[in-house]
C-alpha cells in the first residue's frame, strides 16, 4: 500500500460493461493503443477491487472513458449504450457498497435524451453525476448548443466529469493519439465553457476535469489575454468573477499527472490545493504510482490528505 491506509477516494476509474465492451471492443482498442483488446474484455470489478487495494483505495467513483457511449450511429443507439452503462454502474454500486460509485453516461449531443438519462440516473439510479467528454463530433462543451444540458445540471447542483477525447482526430501517425490529443483537448474544453459563458451562467455545476487539466497551464495566460479584451458588458456577462476565478474554483484530478514532478509544479502554481482530486486512472495508469507521487509532494500532510479524499467527500459527502 501507498501508504497507510488513506483511505482514497479515485474520481478517475475506468469501468467496461461487459454487453458495451463486446459490441464496441474495436472501437475502445482504436482510441487508445496503451492496452490490448484482453485488457478490455478481461475486466471484472472484481479487478478494480484488486487495484484500489494496492493503492489504499476505498471508494472508486467510475465512468465510461472515451469514446463513450456517441457514435453517430442514431440517438436511439446512444441512448441504449447509455442506459446500459449506468444500470451496470448502479448494481456495481450495490453489490460493493461505498466501493464502487459512478458518473453516468448521457448521449449528448442529443439533448432530449442526455436530459431524459440525467433524471433517470440521478433520481433513480442515485449516481453520483454526469461524465461528460470533452467533445463531441467537434463541438466542445461550451457550444451554446448544449446549454440546456449544463443548465439542468446546475439546477441539480451536479458534480460532472470531464473526460478528454479527440475532437480533432489524430493528427500525429505513429504516436497513439490520447498522448497529446487528449491534454490538449482538456484545456479546449475548459476554455470555451469558462469563455463562452456556460461555466458561469451554470455557477452550480462542479466540473471535475481530467489529468490536472492537460496541458491548460501552459497556455492558460494566452486565454487570461483574451478575456482581458473582451468589453466589461461581455466580461460580466460571461466570467462575473473573472477568468482566473472560474479556472480556480473547477475541480482537477491528477490521473497520469500525479507522480510527474514538472507538471505537477505547473499544477500547483495555477490551482489552489483545495480544487485537486486523486485520479487513478485505472486500468490505464497505476493507481499505487500515482499514490505515491502524491505522498512525494511537497505539501503538508493536511494538503495530501486534502488530495486523497477530503475534497472530493466536499464533492460526495455520502462517501464519508
Amino acid at each position: 500500500m501507498a501508504d497507510a491506509a488513506p483511505r482514497i477516494i479515485d474520481t478517475h476509474h475506468h469501468i467496461y460493461p461487459p454487453n458495451y465492451t463486446k459490441t464496441n471492443l474495436e472501437r475502445l482498442v482504436n482510441d487508445s493503443v496503451a492496452l490490448p483488446a484482453s485488457a478490455y474484455t478481461s475486466w471484472t470489478p472484481g479487478t478494480s477491487i484488486e487495484a484500489m487495494e494496492k493503492a489504499g483505495i476505498e471508494t472508486a467513483i467510475s465512468s465510461i472513458t472515451s469514446p463513450g457511449i456517441w457514435f453517430g450511429d442514431g440517438v436511439e443507439k446512444a441512448r441504449a449504450r447509455a442506459r446500459e452503462c449506468n444500470e451496470f454502474g448502479a448494481g456495481m454500486a450495490r453489490d460493493f457498497p461505498k466501493r464502487f460509485g459512478m458518473f453516468a453516461a448521457i448521449p449528448l449531443p442529443d439533448i432530449e435524451g442526455s436530459l431524459r438519462e440525467i433524471e433517470y440516473a440521478l433520481d433513480t439510479l442515485k449516481l453520483d453525476g454526469i461524465g461528460l467528454m470533452t467533445s463531441y463530433e467537434t463541438r466542445l462543451l461550451g457550444d451554446p448548443g448544449f446549454l440546456p444540458v449544463f443548465q439542468e445540471l446546475n439546477r441539480r447542483n451536479a458534480a460532472v466529469f470531464v473526460h478528454p477525447t479527440m475532437s480533432c482526430g489524430n493528427l500525429f501517425p505513429g504516436i497513439a493519439g490520447p498522448q497529446i490529443e487528449f491534454p490538449t483537448d482538456t484545456a479546449r474544453t475548459v476554455t470555451s465553457l469558462i469563455l463562452g459563458g456556460t461555466a458561469g451562467a451554470c455557477p452550480n455545476v462542479k466540473f471535475i476535469f481530467s489529468h490536472g487539466g492537460g496541458t491548460l497551464a501552459m497556455v492558460v495566460q494566452r486565454f487570461a489575454r483574451i478575456a482581458a479584451r473582451l468589453t466589461p458588458e461581455e466580461r460580466q456577462a460571461r466570467m462575473p468573477n473573472g477568468f482566473e476565478a472560474e479556472i480556480r474554483r473547477q475541480y482537477y484530478d491528477l490521473a497520469s499527472i500525479g507522480s510527474a514532478p514538472i507538471g505537477m509544479a505547473a499544477v500547483l502554481k495555477m490551482l489552489p490545493v483545495s480544487q485537486l482530486t486523486y485520479g487513478s486512472d485505472a486500468p490505464f495508469g497505476s493507481s499505487v504510482e500515482i499514490a505515491n507521487g502524491i505522498t512525494r509532494l511537497e505539501l503538508s500532510e493536511a494538503d495530501k490528505a486534502a488530495i486523497r479524499r477530503g475534497n472530493a467527500l466536499r464533492l460526495f459527502p455520502r462517501y464519508a
